[in-house]
């Protein structure tokens, strides 16, 4: 292999050991230094930075540098208006190379005073996705014996390329592993259990899920099937069933059904369900569920009072028209024992009925009192106590 072999596969490496840093490291910052590691290895980088343009503010900051002279230089403002050989790098989007006299030149054409230590040699190349320019990257030398030519320009701007999609795809990915961590932490704080289930069977659960089953960890419910969650193989067969005849037709559903804990205790359950797969809605399902037993029991003391105040009502309404007659009846005992002998079996009976009248009288006042009817009217003034509607 000639020298101009090797050195062209010694960039093919570094560009490859560039592209793989993008998913071996665990974060920009050592994504950056393997960056500066790889291209170490083909140019002299004692001195080097990254750089990232922030076009709205008119800023430029370095999230890598590496200086032997100059100590870190977090950002530049304004920097359109200074003397800044990076801020020209990106302001042309094309890599440049520059010695001493150039430098100066330069700062004299812009009348600005150049920023930081003088270097001997300066070269830059643009961040570029497409003709997107994000930033930049640079190295320089302060030694005279140590410069940089235009094949090296060549080479880290080739590099530079590289550079900014792999910088591209780590931010991307490091965003989406920053939603997913959020994601998570409210999934976590979500007050019902969710799970992610696939073909039935329990792929990631929240820990709302561990505690209102009564397991130990999430671990516990990893690739189990959702029959551990069910009193019986009939129940479970026929909540499947349920979910497989009618969850296609909307792709949302919500049943209720008996669960069961760990222990074999069992709750009544609210299961609320949505499709994690568009094509294959059934196969991979969103879970939520919750304990309402609470719910339950409230409804059916509910149900209970309504019941029992519909018999009180009844019951008022039947002692409201017992009153009529019984007044009739205690008149009537009292007209007939009227005209007869004191001391007549008739005068006896009719007290005995008297003191029943009253005391029946007494029971439906009392009862009537603790109750509530209503009543219809009728054609003319008459209105009449409607049981059945009191009593529902």
């Amino acid at each position: 292999m000639s020298a101009l072999e090797k050195k062209h596969q010694k960039l093919m490496d570094v560009l490859l050991e560039i592209a793989e840093a993008v998913n071996r490291t665990r974060n920009l910052n050592e994504l950056y230094q393997a960056i500066h590691t790889s291209l170490g290895k083909i140019l002299n980088v004692d001195n080097f930075f990254i750089a990232i343009h922030h076009p709205d503010k008119d800023t430029i900051t370095f999230p890598y540098y590496v200086d032997q002279h100059d100590k870190n230089i977090h950002e530049i403002k304004g920097f359109s208006n200074t003397a800044s050989l990076t801020g020209k790098v990106i302001q042309v989007g094309k890599p440049l190379l520059f010695d001493k006299k150039d430098i100066l030149k330069h700062a004299r054409t812009i009348k600005k005073k150049t920023i930081g230590t003088l270097s001997c040699t300066w070269l830059g190349a643009p961040l570029k996705i497409g003709t997107r320019v994000t930033g930049a990257v640079a190295v320089q030398s302060y030694m005279a014996n140590v410069s940089y030519t235009k094949k090296d320009l060549d080479i880290l701007d080739l590099v530079a390329r590289h550079i900014a999609l792999a910088l591209e795809r780590k931010e991307a990915s490091d965003a989406l592993q920053e939603q997913g961590q959020i994601l998570e932490k409210i999934l976590e704080t979500s007050p019902v259990g969710i799970a992610l289930v696939e073909n039935r069977t329990f792929k990631w659960v929240n820990q709302e899920m561990v505690k209102l089953f009564g397991y130990h960890g999430k671990n516990e419910f990893k690739n189990q099937s959702l029959r551990m969650i069910y009193p019986s193989n009939e129940a479970f067969l026929e909540a499947g069933e349920q979910i497989y005849e009618h969850f296609p037709r909307t792709n949302k559903m919500e049943i209720d059904r008996v669960l069961m804990r760990k222990d074999g205790s069992t709750f009544s359950g609210h299961i609320k369900l949505g499709s994690a797969d568009a094509k294959n809605p059934v196969a991979c399902l969103i879970a939520t569920f919750s304990d309402i037993t609470e719910r339950h029991r409230a409804q059916q003391e509910k149900s209970e009072r309504e019941r029992l105040q519909g018999v009180l009502e009844m019951a008022g309404a039947v002692c409201h028209e017992l009153n009529q007659p019984l007044q009739t009846l205690m008149g009537h005992s009292e007209l007939i024992a009227m005209d007869q002998d004191p001391d007549s079996q008739l005068v006896k009976d009719m007290h005995t009925i008297q003191t029943n009248v009253s005391r029946i009288s007494h029971i439906t006042r009392r009862l009537a009192g603790i109750t509530k009817y209503k009543t219809m009217k009728y054609p003319g003034r008459l209105e009449i106590v409607d049981i059945w509607e009191s009593s529902d």
